[in-house]
């Protein structure tokens, strides 16, 4: 069974939950921007968990099928269509041979997961199906799909599966004011306290060089106490360097395995997925939280908080 793309979209690659274990050889862990987007798609239609999907950045592709199929996507809205008829975020669909299914812009957030019940069938490359775009490693040949390409989906049984069709769940609303709690340090001793409020207390404009490598934000400059230089020590998903400028970057799933600029502050894991739907001109807020807040269930109050002000 195989799926064809027939219009590239703007950036498409293939993506599962990362590859991990090999950070000490350079090789960042890729993998889905927004892996709550990425998860639910693949539970939609019954997929294991780290099925490899496709990740739409913007504006989506056109694909052809050559056999029946079922699937779900989820994140932006991109105002999917099967055959011109109108398909919905969070939801299962029965695909038949020979139907297309069409992509266009993304809608509030940048970025939009297929899942196909199977998976896609890409090479395994150190123990993940995912795309590293600078390495030009994993997912279909190391790079972004274009028009022409072709790829195997995994084996499944379609019989099992057609209960799944029109299963459902809740999709997000991506704002264009994100506000994120983050953990101080692991170098936050290089900053003023001056340096530090106006981090934590101040909102920051998402720039247009933004990637899956980092989130570039502009606004108030950060003061450090006597330059931003470290001793280059790892990186993590969600880790906000701040350059010589003094304008913080938050590094996201295509991120360097070590860096030479002092860490601020690490953004907590089940926030990365607002900043991955993150547009240039949307702005972004840190709440200052510590482990124990994580631990005393702090998250809970930072949550409901959100949804009254629907900043989240």
């Amino acid at each position: 069974m195989k799926m064809y793309i027939t219009k590239s979209g703007s950036l498409t690659t293939v993506q599962d939950e990362g590859r991990f274990g090999y950070m000490e050889y350079g090789i960042s862990e890729s993998g889905a921007m927004d892996r709550v987007s990425y998860n639910e798609a693949n539970k939609l239609i019954g997929n294991m968990n780290g099925e490899a999907a496709l990740e739409f950045t913007l504006m989506g592709s056109d694909i052809l099928f050559d056999a029946d199929t079922i699937i779900a996507y989820m994140g932006a809205e991109m105002n999917a269509r099967i055959d011109d008829v109108p398909i919905e975020r969070g939801k299962a669909y029965r695909i038949k041979e020979g139907q297309k299914l069409m992509f266009g812009f993304a809608e509030e957030g940048i970025r939009s997961y297929l899942a196909v019940a199977g998976g896609i069938d890409v090479p395994v490359v150190m123990g993940s199906r995912s795309t590293n775009l600078k390495c030009r490693l994993g997912g279909y040949y190391g790079r972004k799909l274009v028009a022409g390409d072709e790829m195997l989906i995994g084996e499944f049984d379609i019989k099992e599966r057609e209960q799944l069709v029109n299963n459902s769940i809740n999709v997000k609303e991506y704002p264009h004011n994100i506000r994120v709690r983050a953990i101080k340090g692991p170098q936050d001793d290089y900053y003023t306290e001056a340096g530090l409020n106006a981090f934590f207390n101040t909102p920051y404009t998402v720039s247009v060089d933004s990637d899956r490598m980092g989130i570039r934000l502009k606004g108030e400059s950060i003061e450090s106490k006597n330059g931003m230089d470290i001793v280059s020590d790892g990186i993590t998903f969600g880790s906000v360097q701040v350059t010589s400028s003094g304008l913080p970057i938050i590094l996201m799933a295509d991120h360097q395995t070590t860096g030479g600029y002092a860490k601020i502050a690490t953004v907590v894991k089940d926030d990365l997925q607002y900043l991955a739907q993150a547009r240039p001109g949307d702005t972004v807020s840190f709440e200052c939280v510590s482990i124990n807040d994580m631990k005393k269930g702090f998250w809970k109050k930072f949550f409901d908080g959100n949804k009254k002000e629907g900043a989240l």
